[in-house]
């Protein structure tokens, strides 16, 4: 039909066509270039930004089995420390130590890997200097720990040395008693169940009397085998996933129960967990929406 068109109208409608598609052009241009600056702040975001940050979480919990003389105990949670990962110096280490003393808490527990293996641009820190920057933890009940799989995967029995040899109590399916306000409770320690043999029955065989028990333990995953005679079970291990995508949640948690146990508090029959995210990165050096953190717990009946 185009034969039977003036010229000019046929120019006109040729021209207006052009316009459309240099709009279009325009249109496209744009939205990529929304697109391109979305991706570079969040990547931005989850591989610098976050992972370089460090927030104190707080929380109360009401546990049953609790004296009330030990109502208010403020228990500082630190776990995967992954000192050598990008972003977690020594330097940062000690800034982790300054900001947890400024809280003040009672008893400061280590729920394992300190060191790294294998970490997208990390650099290995040997156990000693990280258990010589651990050891200006301040707290009138101490510092307790348990290791982790990377802890072992390196060499276990040296990083517990390392952690020892700075006054740090270091427990694997053992059991010591604290003291305050004249009134006892327990701390219990589990081995890794990763790469070695837990054994909650010996362990708890440890405890002698029926004050209130504290488990520690690097993975959660145990969390379906701890007695309900366990007052509170604080575990580390998953880094919250590190990843958690609005709608999406949390695509990859290193646990046998997903998110189940991925983070925060947790009841189940009348049992509590806590499941600290940590402070490093493990594989690749990416947090997003679950930054690192020192967790502090004020713990009452």
């Amino acid at each position: 039909m185009a034969e039977n068109l003036d010229p000019n109208e046929l120019s006109e409608i040729l021209k207006e066509k052009r316009q459309k598609q240099q709009k279009l052009k325009k249109a496209i241009k744009f939205i990529s270039l929304i697109a391109f600056l979305v991706f570079l702040i969040l990547s931005t975001w989850a591989f610098w930004l976050e992972p370089n940050h460090l927030v104190i979480t707080k929380a109360d919990l009401a546990i049953s089995h609790w004296h009330k003389e030990h109502n208010g105990l403020k228990i500082a949670l630190l776990t995967d420390l992954h000192v050598g990962s990008p972003h977690i110096s020594l330097e940062k280490l000690d800034l982790l130590v300054k900001e947890t003393n400024k809280q003040s808490p009672d008893l400061v527990v280590i729920l394992g890997d300190l060191v790294i293996t294998a970490i997208v641009g990390g650099n290995f820190v040997e156990p000693e200097p990280i258990a010589k920057g651990l050891k200006n933890l301040q707290s009138p009940l101490g510092i307790v720990a348990v290791l982790g799989n990377h802890d072992w995967w390196y060499n276990g029995e040296r990083v517990r040395q390392a952690l020892e040899k700075e006054g740090i109590t270091v427990l694997e399916n053992d059991a010591i008693k604290l003291t305050k306000n004249n009134k006892d409770f327990w701390i219990a320690g589990l081995a890794e169940p990763w790469t070695r043999k837990v054994d909650i029955p010996a362990t708890l065989g440890k405890i002698t009397d029926d004050n209130p028990v504290l488990m520690l333990t690097h993975s959660p995953d145990i969390f379906p085998q701890i007695p309900e005679r366990v007052s509170l079970t604080l575990a580390g291990h998953t880094h919250g996933g590190q990843v958690k995508l609005p709608l999406l949640g949390r695509p990859i948690v290193p646990s046998a129960f997903g998110e189940r146990y991925a983070i925060g508090h947790i009841i189940e029959n009348n049992r509590h967990l806590f499941v600290g995210s940590g402070v490093g990165t493990s594989i690749i050096p990416v947090r997003f929406c679950v930054p690192p953190e020192v967790v502090i717990l004020s713990i009452n009946k």
